[in-house]
């Protein structure tokens, strides 16, 4: 699917300019990557500017409601709930 593509690789960019990590390493997320509580990078303050990042890029509206661990626990999770608010 070519939307789902176009949101990981948003994802990905979001990643890397956000928490300031390599090209390299975002380019090996995977689906089941762990995030929040995994990368050191992504603490309780990069959540907000990435998630707020993320609205701008993909042109969404992430209700505060729907964060909590189980959004943020991997690359793929991350990447399910984009899509579905995305490729409405």
């Amino acid at each position: 699917m070519e939307g789902r593509r176009e949101i990981e690789d948003t994802l990905r960019a979001v990643l890397r300019d956000v928490l300031g990590i390599s090209p390299a390493r975002a380019a090996a997320f995977d689906g089941l990557t762990p995030l929040f509580g995994a990368l050191p990078e992504l603490d309780s303050m990069a959540v907000a500017g990435l998630l707020t990042e993320l609205e701008d890029r993909l042109g969404i509206v992430i209700d505060d409601d729907d964060v909590d661990a189980n959004m943020l626990a991997t690359f793929g999770a991350l990447a399910n709930y984009a899509a579905a608010k995305a490729l409405v």
